[in-house]
């Protein structure tokens, strides 16, 4: 006797993101770009997360890329094959966000014919496939290549638009078809990405006619789309035909679960008044087209989506795609805010059958719409900037909730920042909900000050992370870190999940100046400050510096690389190193090299900027080569890495390596500030008293996580002309 859908536990899916879109006459494929193409390990450490499903590529375009009667399987067989060892059902996605193969587009007549003989096959070679996606969210993909002109064939009128999704959706249901005829239990798994308009009075109409749009791939494949249709005028206005729409009535194939996609950008606020909004919110003169998180009020959010889903076709219901581009904790509050939803929906009657953690190995460029590769990356449940895939604390909260058990991580006790009064870039508009009453969070606890600890405060207010701070040191108002009673006393006061200390964080010249006093303070304060973290179970991340090591390299120095330090700050940092490890074996060390910041006049590239801007020349090191590390980067790479459950030492630096004087000079110019003005100098001539290493650039082995150094430069400037 089966069990109803209902009474089963919520299902966790998960999804490798897959497009192979198609931009003029390149296609950009994410399979490649991830490295997943070329490593079936990771199937193995996928299935260990406990998901019911995986929605994973079986690629028109990647089987039969020339022509349809050359299929090359050799790849689909290997990774079929061992799903299916493992146990792990995959929902087989045909065509993503692509046009199809060379020999096709979405406004070929033969569109949907093309598509369904690649369907039979496909169901020919794996007759235990028993669930499909034909084609993933037709109507998004038609309004990227047919309405924006962002993917190919790059079209921009209602009449392409209307083409492209009656190709797709007849295409799904032929392909269907042929499917059943093969397997006769396939199942249809109808994606799509499902948003709602938002709108001032004035542009309501405009919003009425998205909300109606939006279910129109939905709405064609369960024949409801008829003479009394809210779009019927305007299909038919668009170019199709009374005989083709009555086609999908007479063939309705409605889904067996209704695929449902949302991402933080789904929901749109739209505003006649277009001079409130920046240039890139502007469709034309007529209005501002905004994400409705950054604006209004009243957004809809998933629980209520779904429950609009599932009123209006009363089909079972599964999230296909949950992601979220940002910070780890709100990667986090995100799929566990939609895994909540789902659970709410169901308790009130609806068929929610699974959330799907989707890009579960992240995602490449999907910041430019996927239209150009350019190495912008945002993590799942794994990551894959090392090589070899990393877990993620997201995959333990997966894990969780796949196993029935309650997720525990500090960070879910706050809000995301979708939920947060803070989240506007515009003035708000509507009405404040019900303000969300969070229980206190545990907090991380921040020992030291300086740059590197007022960008830990500011970037914890960003993220929605609550804190603690105390300056170390032995006056009354700080703390002594070589009083064990008095470190004990403060972590049994703020009870912290984390503590993070910055404290002398590149006072190479005073570490030389008062050599005990500064290994007391460093190695003897980490020593105390360990052994009372690891008697609490309070986790450690520690700052250290490119300064261990002696500089006789010439090409970066990576974590395995044995330090050899020249200078009295470089040997406390070391031994602070090893004594934290020492005592707690799970802190996290975190070593760069010399920090740089937009906050003006301060720092060696802040007060050098500020000189040149008053016209006067400045004399800076030409002698010593290391990596230069951008502040948010730098604690933004850390925090994440902590939350993670990451130990041992990391190195995290933005990729690229100068000199001092070389590296202003090159911010200089690029702030129209003349370059000539900068002097090379050494470090006997800047009358410097600590020997540096000649070489101190930073690699790592365990990846490298930042991005490059002319990224960080652009984004500095970008940051300081705020």
């Amino acid at each position: 006797m089966s069990t109803s859908p209902m009474l089963r536990p919520l299902e966790l899916w998960t999804g490798v993101e897959c497009t192979m879109n198609r931009v003029q006459e390149r296609y950009l494929n994410q399979l490649e770009t991830c490295g997943h193409d070329h490593r079936p390990g990771d199937l193995d450490l996928l299935a260990t997360l406990g998901a019911r499903r995986i929605r994973y590529p079986v690629l028109w375009e990647h089987v039969a890329p020339e022509c349809p009667d050359q299929l090359d399987w050799s790849w689909t067989d290997g990774r079929l094959g061992r799903l299916r060892e493992l146990g792990l059902q995959p929902v087989a996605t045909l065509l993503h966000h692509g046009s199809g193969p060379v020999y096709t587009d979405l406004l070929d007549p033969d569109f949907p014919e093309k598509l369904a003989d690649y369907a039979a096959r496909v169901a020919e070679r794996y007759p235990w496939l028993t669930s499909y996606t034909p084609v993933n969210e037709p109507l998004t993909t038609a309004r990227f290549s047919g309405l924006y002109g962002v993917w190919y064939p790059h079209h921009t009128s209602d009449q392409s638009f209307v083409r492209m999704l009656l190709n797709e959706c007849r295409g799904t249901v032929l392909a269907m078809h042929a499917i059943r005829a093969v397997q006769p239990a396939a199942e249809l798994v109808q994606t799509d990405d499902l948003g709602k308009a938002h709108a001032t009075p004035a542009m309501q109409g405009e919003a009425d006619f998205q909300n109606d749009r939006r279910w129109l791939a939905y709405d064609l494949l369960c024949g409801l789309v008829n003479t009394d249709h809210p779009l019927w005028s305007y299909l038919l206005g668009s170019g199709a035909t009374p005989e083709e729409l009555e086609w999908f009535q007479d063939n309705a194939f409605p889904p067996g679960i209704v695929g449902v996609d949302y991402y933080v950008t789904s929901e749109r606020f739209l505003d006649e008044r277009t001079e409130r909004y920046a240039r890139h919110h502007q469709c034309g003169a007529a209005y501002a087209d905004i994400e409705a998180v950054r604006v209004y009020q009243n957004t809809a959010g998933i629980e209520q989506l779904l429950r609009e889903v599932w009123e209006r076709y009363r089909l079972p219901i599964a999230i296909t795609e949950a992601h979220l581009g940002s910070t780890r904790e709100e990667q986090m509050r995100w799929f566990d805010s939609f895994w909540r939803a789902a659970e709410q929906v169901r308790s009130e009657g609806g068929d929610v059958r699974a959330v799907t953690s989707w890009a579960i190995l992240g995602s490449f460029d999907w910041n430019t719409l996927h239209t150009e590769l350019n190495g912008h990356y945002e993590p799942g449940a794994f990551d894959v900037r090392g090589g070899a895939l990393r877990r993620t604390a997201l995959a333990d909260l997966l894990h969780s909730r796949a196993t029935g058990q309650q997720p525990a991580h500090p960070v879910l006790g706050s809000p995301g920042f979708w939920e947060r009064p803070d989240r506007f870039f515009y003035p708000p508009v509507g009405t404040l909900p019900h303000e969300i009453e969070a229980a206190p969070a545990r907090p991380l606890l921040i020992v030291g000050d300086g740059a590197l600890g007022l960008s830990l405060r500011h970037l914890c207010v960003e993220r929605g992370l609550a804190y603690r701070c105390l300056a170390s040191g032995q006056q009354s108002a700080q703390l002594d870190l070589m009083d064990k009673e008095a470190v004990s006393a403060a972590l049994d006061h703020h009870q912290p999940w984390a503590l993070v200390y910055t404290s002398g964080y590149g006072h190479i010249e005073e570490a030389e100046r008062d050599r005990l006093q500064f290994w007391q303070r460093t190695a003897v304060g980490l020593a105390v400050l360990a052994r009372a973290c690891a008697a609490r179970g309070v986790r450690q991340l520690i700052f250290s510096s490119d300064q261990v090591f002696g500089g006789e390299r010439r090409a970066p120095y990576q974590e395995h690389d044995v330090p050899a330090p020249l200078n009295a700050y470089g040997r406390a940092s070391l031994d602070a190193e090893r004594q934290a490890l020492a005592y707690q074996p799970d802190t996290l060390i975190v070593r760069s090299g010399a920090l740089f910041h937009s906050v003006a006049g301060t720092g060696v590239l802040g007060r050098a900027m500020t000189r040149l801007r008053a016209g006067e020349a400045i004399h800076l090191d030409r002698e010593h080569r290391f990596s230069p590390t951008y502040v948010p980067d730098l604690v933004h790479t850390s925090l994440d890495l902590l939350f993670d459950g990451e130990r041992g030492v990391w190195h995290l630096v933005n990729q690229g390596e100068t000199t001092w004087a070389d590296f202003v000079r090159t911010v200089a110019e690029a702030s129209s500030l003349p370059g000539n003005a900068v002097c090379s100098a050494t470090g006997h001539e800047l009358g410097w008293i600590a020997p540096r290493p000649k070489y101190s650039a930073l690699g790592s082995g365990r990846g490298q996580l930042m991005p490059t150094l002319g990224k960080a430069i652009a984004r500095y400037l970008a940051d300081a002309a705020d």
